[in-house]
């Protein structure tokens, strides 16, 4: 191996938007960024994706082809000093590109610094966080940035490219002697990073440190990859975008019926230890997703909530396992709440009026002089338990909120509200 303590990762880092491997959508040779950085010119822009995606790499390529000068620093551990030396830095060459690593970060003194030298163009800033940049930069720096691109984690075939590229550089990569690895044992080392490349490689490093010198040549076997590779491949962030993201592909899941998927996205979460979210998930969905189609599987899922809260992880998953698949196979149904929303709807643009007489409280002194109560007929006193009278306001009169579907156990319930509209109807043409 080379004799230096720079860690492959950073040795391995592209020089020029030619070496970027991923990220097609942003640098590809047809997009219009890849075609102004070519030209020297670089637009003030934020890079936001998951960690070891590659966005300092990106930004560190776009300066280097473009032959700017190079700034970085970290939003976390820089302050007013170091934004303002970046800034005459700028001043004195005019050539400068300033990369701020977690910019979401930055404190207003820090803002204050930068922001007239963005609106002016001295700056050219290249922002990096891992948070999505519409909820976590400040509008301010978001608005002088031209692009806002989203780096996507890498595929285990872009990861065996940088993976092989480290084998073959003699000077940047792995050097010598020669390292002998089968190709099974790399897309496994692929597999494992999760998308990071910075991991894959620093994987790939320590096989290699640990690889059996033989006749000249360094070997890498099953059992080193699998020591190296032990509990990798899987990350969790419970306070990021992508979090946020996980419980949003679950729901989406079951309420598409889609079994397989709910379960993956299930163990992800659990595999996070984030067991109090995959709770309160559920059992919104019970009611928002499958509700009136099958109202047993709001107390099926408090149970298993219930049952999974006192168990902890890993028993919990069992419970969850039985009413995340109930879920997705039960009829689907959001009429009730649809109901309500459209009825929050006409309180919150005024459409109230007045609480018929024969409906409000009577249980004290003088109402009956107000004329409140009088005239209630009292439905048990009646057939069936049901009796023509008006309960909305007179000004509401004939609105109809809630929508029946027809399938699951709601069709009984459409059944019964349809049949309650009709008497109505022909309680009011009677003579």
């Amino acid at each position: 191996m080379p004799k230096t303590t720079e860690p492959l990762a950073w040795r391995m880092r592209p020089r020029t938007i030619d070496e970027i491997v991923g990220q097609q959508h942003i640098i590809g040779p047809s997009t219009p960024l890849y075609k102004m950085v070519k030209k020297g010119h670089v637009p003030s822009l934020l890079l936001y994706g998951e960690p070891g995606t590659g966005k300092t790499s990106l930004a560190y390529a776009i300066a280097r082809t473009a032959g700017r000068e190079w700034v970085a620093i970290n939003a976390t551990a820089a302050g007013k000093k170091e934004i303002e030396e970046a800034v005459e830095a700028a001043r004195w060459s005019g050539n400068v590109v300033l990369f701020i690593d977690e910019i979401h970060r930055l404190n207003k003194a820090q803002q204050d610094v930068l922001l007239p030298h963005l609106e002016s163009g001295l700056v050219t800033l290249i922002g990096a966080t891992t948070e999505n940049p519409f909820h976590e930069v400040n509008p301010a720096i978001r608005s002088r940035c031209g692009q806002i691109q989203q780096l996507k984690p890498l595929k285990p075939d872009d990861l065996m490219i940088i993976l092989k590229r480290a084998l073959a550089d003699p000077e940047r990569g792995v050097g010598e002697p020669p390292v002998v690895i089968d190709e099974s044992l790399l897309w496994r080392i692929a597999e494992a990073a999760g998308g990071d490349a910075r991991v894959a490689l620093s994987l790939l490093e320590a096989a290699v440190a640990a690889a059996d010198e033989r006749h000249g040549r360094l070997y890498i076997d099953e059992d080193i990859v699998a020591s190296c590779t032990a509990n990798r491949g899987f990350t969790h962030d419970k306070y990021g975008d992508h979090y946020y993201s996980l419980l949003s592909a679950f729901q989406k899941s079951v309420r598409g019926s889609d079994a397989d998927a709910a379960l993956h996205y299930l163990a992800r979460l659990l595999e996070g230890g984030d067991l109090a979210s995959v709770c309160r998930r559920l059992l919104v969905m019970a009611y928002e997703d499958i509700g009136l189609a099958n109202p047993m599987m709001g107390v099926k899922v408090q149970a298993a909530v219930e049952a999974a809260e006192r168990l902890g992880l890993p028993e919990a998953r069992i419970p969850l396992a039985v009413v995340t698949i109930e879920l997705c196979l039960s009829p689907k149904s959001n009429s009730a709440y649809k109901a309500l929303d459209a009825a929050i709807a006409d309180v919150r643009s005024g459409k109230l009026g007045d609480i018929p007489d024969h409906l409000k409280d009577a249980h004290y002194k003088g109402a009956a002089a107000l004329g409140r109560g009088q005239g209630y007929l009292y439905p048990h006193d009646y057939p069936n338990g049901w009796v023509a009278q008006a309960y909305l306001p007179s000004a509401l009169e004939g609105v109809r909120y809630y929508e029946p579907k027809e399938h699951g156990e709601e069709k009984h319930y459409a059944k019964v509200y349809r049949r309650l509209e009709q008497l109505k109807q022909e309680v009011k043409v009677q003579p």
